[in-house]
């Protein structure tokens, strides 16, 4: 199993992925909110749009641009199962687990602490 780390070095080798980042209104809105909040965020995202074993509209459910966790979701591969597949081999059809969730939110957390110093 790979650590936070070694997940966002391998992230950072793909163009695609490496290709996300903050812009100052999105770390602006993260320094006025404080991270608990961005964390309950991305804790709601994961649950309602990645937990569910066939979630609605997957592989289009995180939209491009916007909330700071939305940006994360896709500069970790972590906005549809069909990423969360490829990337971590998380099964397909088969809802996430609490330990699988609460993963997510961590690496996403913590692309968004780096990105926001």
């Amino acid at each position: 199993m790979q650590t936070i780390d070694q997940a966002l070095d391998k992230l950072g080798h793909s163009k695609f992925r490496s290709s996300f980042h903050l812009k100052e209104d999105q770390k602006q809105y993260i320094a006025e909110k404080g991270m608990d909040v961005i964390r309950r965020h991305a804790e709601d995202f994961v649950r309602q749009k990645l937990a569910p074993a066939e979630p609605v509209n997957d592989g289009k459910q995180t939209p491009m641009k916007g909330h700071p966790v939305f940006i994360a979701q896709h500069a970790t591969a972590c906005c549809c199962r069909g990423c969360l597949n490829k990337w971590y081999k998380v099964p397909l059809h088969q809802p996430l687990s609490e330990e699988q969730q609460k993963k997510i939110v961590s690496l996403l957390m913590a692309w968004i602490e780096r990105e926001a110093e």
